[in-house]
């Protein structure tokens, strides 16, 4: 394999293992690459598209690291040109992949509430396995999903799952707030991915009750690596780079401390 290192990521040919897809525009794909053994929980890596017209690679969210570090699972959802692609795609096939990229969440041994939402899950299946093996401790996973189910059964395996749906078909009609008030669902530290508006109400629940939460913020990243300053977010700190109070999610995040971001 041909890589570009600079000790923090690396680009390679990943061949891909398996691929299926688990939900209404929602795949599940398996990839051998070398990179799967720097990765960690909350970390992210660029897939290129071999079509010339999608020039910007695509961030997907890391969603599983297999046990001998040889192999990455992605989960996402089918939203344009360049994931199209990407489902079409099958076993055998070779994908040109970056990372892994940005710093993922700081595992701490406390009771914790796993709080996702929608394309948010993925990332939530090698937390908590994580957690898990390194800890034992309780785990409260909250995922909200509109409508259909995905890796349901796969965090069960890890904690105490309570579901939201926005029709409300399983679990708590409305969205994580609603099943984690309603569950009431406990836990001294909240990791969270998922939208904006999941992500705000997170930052206040955390305030409100004095625990930390960690989040992910899901932003539209262009080159992955931090040149191009295409996704910034309003910080309390000054940034090293720009020096003003932004910060980038893709190299200086995607996960931060919620009392540190401006959202």
């Amino acid at each position: 394999m041909e890589h570009i290192s600079d000790n923090r990521h690396k680009m390679e040919m990943a061949g891909i293992i398996s691929q299926e897809k688990i939900g209404e525009e929602i795949y599940s794909m398996w990839l051998r690459c070398d990179m799967a053994k720097a990765a960690k929980p909350g970390q992210f890596i660029s897939v290129y598209s071999g079509n010339g017209a999608c020039l910007l690679p695509r961030p997907i969210s890391i969603c599983e690291i297999n046990d001998e570090k040889t192999a990455l699972r992605l989960v996402y959802r089918v939203v344009g040109k360049g994931t199209a692609e990407f489902s079409d795609m099958k076993g055998g096939d070779r994908i040109k992949i970056l990372g892994p990229l940005g710093n993922g969440y700081t595992l701490k041994n406390k009771t914790a509430i796993l709080a996702a939402g929608g394309i948010g899950i993925p990332p939530m299946v090698e937390l908590a396995k994580t957690l898990k093996k390194r800890y034992d401790c309780v785990l409260n996973i909250v995922a909200g999903y509109r409508s259909e189910l995905f890796l349901y059964e796969e965090l069960k395996k890890y904690g105490n799952v309570y579901v939201s749906t926005e029709d409300g078909s399983t679990g708590v009609r409305g969205n994580i707030m609603d099943a984690i008030r309603s569950h009431s669902v406990e836990g001294e530290i909240i990791y969270a991915c998922g939208p904006m508006p999941m992500l705000k109400a997170i930052k206040s629940y955390a305030q409100e009750k004095d625990i930390e939460a960690q989040i992910s913020l899901e932003e539209r990243m262009a080159c992955g690596i931090g040149a191009c300053l295409g996704c910034v977010c309003k910080t309390k700190n000054k940034d090293e780079h720009t020096n003003v109070n932004n910060t980038r999610i893709c190299t200086d995040g995607p996960v931060f401390d919620s009392r540190i971001v401006d959202i």
